[in-house]
């Protein structure tokens, strides 16, 4: 204290200097553009300058009379809020300004007395353990404001197309296939329903209009050494709001063993979620959740520690949930959910390197670049199950009706979703042997068309369509009747290329590849008419062509022969099927022309004999007969719809 009073002036004028300079001091201090160290030297300066006033007074007996005033004052403020049961940022602009400026006062009296010797005096020692005791309980209240404040402004959001989700059903391999139906195009390429939830939109978790009262808050308690406190708060209520708002997208926080434990649908559904969640929770949620830290903290720490914390449980949760998908069973179903979460975490790599740019952010950074890489690997792993699949999978028995093979329309409609992840197969796919000859060359089509049919996944989609014919064409081998057989082969082959050239895989395949195929399911149309019909027409023929009619016996042997060839035909095709309509009809009118044309020369030759019972069908009869043939219901004559 001797060494301090011995700077405090001893003359009444100097009281006023002494005050002037303490009043351009709270000036200077209501400057927003201040450093953290320019702001703590006037703090401190205030301090020592109501302490010099305090020493000026005790000349006159005053002592510490003052500061025990200022500090029952303040005190009172702060107390009177203590058997309160409002909030005091709810009561108004005015009672938190003012329990402010208590918490102010105390800690400029504290500063104050800590600037000066107090040890050989108990009473300033007194006050200024009061003083402490005071602070510390207004920063606990600062600590509930604050809580209160977060949680009652908290703002939810629903991004804008938070209900755009992939509605694509998933095409599941098993051994039957039983379930694989044809898909309407536009579900297929439903995985990017908006190009706008990619995009960073940063949205106010906290109303705007809070922050200021936030920041107040904070300056206070760091100001007082309470900024431990405050962190600890603050990422307890947003680490919380995180977690709701993780909730709220439906993505659950499953471990590793419950995925490995799931069932193929619900996995699906998960991982669907995750893909969704990923752009959602880091392109929108934590990069808003890092400006709410920076306009909250920025002015006081380095914001990284506190956003790591608030963000670290949920990150891990994805991880987890990404982690045991890339370790789990590598089956087909699993190729297009896996490309899903591939190119989504690829996409969101430079956000999180962003978000996480700091050191304490490293391990994310490198556990989200690993998990890119097993997610790949898995990718390509599947890719080759799915392959094994199609060459692998065998059948007892004939496919009824000589249909369109369930393997064929699960193969083609899965492979009519791969353009879409072109960039990433052609990424994955480059160092991964095809079993596929030459590339198709479209040299009519000029570079473009040559690199998308030389690209590796072209090479792949080739390979998977080569085993798939080859299986069909092993498939075909289980049927006893060689025209079923055609049937079957025209059926698939036919299917096959119209997959692909009313898809985008008609970039890849090329147009020679369709020319080709083309000619090989009209081969089978004709080995089928050959196969069926030869034998029926050669009963029509005459054996003598250059009379002009033949014996009545004759006529009556043919024409009985004809009737049973075609009942049979007819029992037995009626139950064969051609699902796609235009094939059927196409097929149908080349066969009526055949036909009918020879049964319409056979009569027209032997006009003696028509009006004999023996003509069981008249040419009308046979040709409408004829349109009953691939339906897939099986009639005879003694039922038809005709007769």
């Amino acid at each position: 204290m001797d060494e301090c009073r011995s700077t405090i002036p001893t003359y009444e004028g100097d009281l006023h200097v002494v005050a002037a300079a303490h009043h351009i001091v709270k000036a200077l201090g209501a400057t927003n553009n201040l450093s953290d160290d320019l702001r703590k030297i006037l703090i401190d300066l205030d301090a020592h300058l109501s302490m010099i006033t305090s020493n000026i007074d005790s000349k006159g007996g005053r002592g510490f009379v003052d500061v025990e005033e200022r500090l029952k004052q303040a005190e009172r403020k702060i107390v009177s809020w203590e058997s309160d049961p409002m909030m005091i940022w709810n009561s108004g602009p005015r009672e938190s300004s003012e329990y402010l400026e208590a918490v102010d006062e105390i800690q400029t009296l504290i500063d104050g007395l800590r600037g000066l010797s107090v040890k050989e005096n108990r009473k300033q020692e007194g006050i200024l353990h009061q003083a402490a005791s005071v602070l510390q309980m207004a920063m606990s209240r600062l600590e509930e404001e604050l809580i209160h404040i977060l949680v009652q402004h908290r703002q939810q959001f629903e991004p804008k197309h938070m209900s755009s989700r992939s509605t694509r059903r998933d095409v599941v391999y098993d051994d039957s296939f039983v379930s694989v139906e044809d898909e309407p195009a536009e579900e297929t390429s439903s995985r990017n329903c908006s190009s706008d939830e990619s995009g960073e939109y940063i949205v106010d978790l906290v109303h705007a209009h809070v922050i200021p009262d936030i920041k107040s808050i904070a300056k206070v308690m760091f100001t007082s050494d309470y900024g431990q406190e405050f962190c600890e708060a603050f990422i307890g209520v947003r680490k919380e709001a995180l977690e709701q708002y993780f909730a709220i997208l439906e993505t659950g926080k499953l471990s590793i063993e419950d995925v490995l434990k799931m069932e193929w649908t619900s996995m699906s559904s998960e991982m669907n979620k995750w893909t969704w969640s990923m752009k959602i929770i880091f392109r929108i949620y934590l990069a808003s959740e890092k400006r709410l830290c920076d306009q909250v903290l920025g002015d006081f720490i380095s914001v990284n520690f506190c956003f790591l914390e608030i963000s670290k449980a949920t990150i891990l949760c994805l991880l987890n949930f990404g982690e045991a998908i890339a370790m789990g069973p590598h089956q087909p179903e699993k190729l297009l959910r896996l490309l899903d979460m591939y190119e989504t975490l690829a996409d969101l790599l430079l956000d999180i390197n962003t978000l996480f740019s700091e050191e304490a952010g490293s391990f994310v950074r490198l556990q989200f670049h690993e998990l890119l890489e097993r997610l790949g690997d898995s990718a390509t792993a599947a890719f080759k199950a799915f392959g094994v699949a199609i060459s692998s999978n065998g059948s007892f028995y004939p496919f009824p009706g000589g249909g369109v093979h369930p393997l064929n329309k699960y193969v083609m409609n899965y492979i009519r979703m791969f353009p879409e992840y072109c960039n990433t197969l052609n990424l994955l796919l480059k160092d991964q042997h095809a079993d596929v000859a030459n590339p198709v060359t479209e040299p009519e089509y000029g570079q473009n068309m040559s690199l998308s049919t030389s690209c590796p996944m072209a090479c792949h989609l080739r390979s998977i369509t080569s085993s798939l014919e080859f299986n069909l064409h092993k498939k075909s081998k289980l049927y006893k009747d060689e025209a079923l057989r055609h049937i079957f082969l025209m059926n698939n082959i036919h299917y096959l290329v119209q997959k692909v050239k009313g898809s985008e895989l008609r970039l890849f395949f090329g147009d020679e590849w369709i020319r080709k195929h083309n000619a090989k399911f009209q081969q089978h149309e004709m080995n089928y008419e050959r196969a069926t019909w030869s034998s029926v027409v050669s009963v029509l023929k005459d054996d003598n062509p250059g009379s002009s009619s033949m014996s009545k016996s004759t006529f009556k042997e043919r024409c009985k022969g004809f009737n049973i060839a075609f009942e049979e035909v007819y029992k037995t095709q009626t139950s064969w099927c051609i699902p796609d309509p235009q094939l059927r009809e196409d097929l149908r009118i080349s066969t009526s022309l055949k036909v009918i044309h020879a049964y319409r020369t056979f009569l027209g030759r032997n006009p003696a004999h028509v009006d004999d019972k023996c003509v069981k069908y008249t040419v009308e009869d046979v040709e409408k007969l004829l349109l009953d043939l691939f339906e897939g219901s099986p009639r005879s004559l003694c039922n038809s719809r005709r007769w």
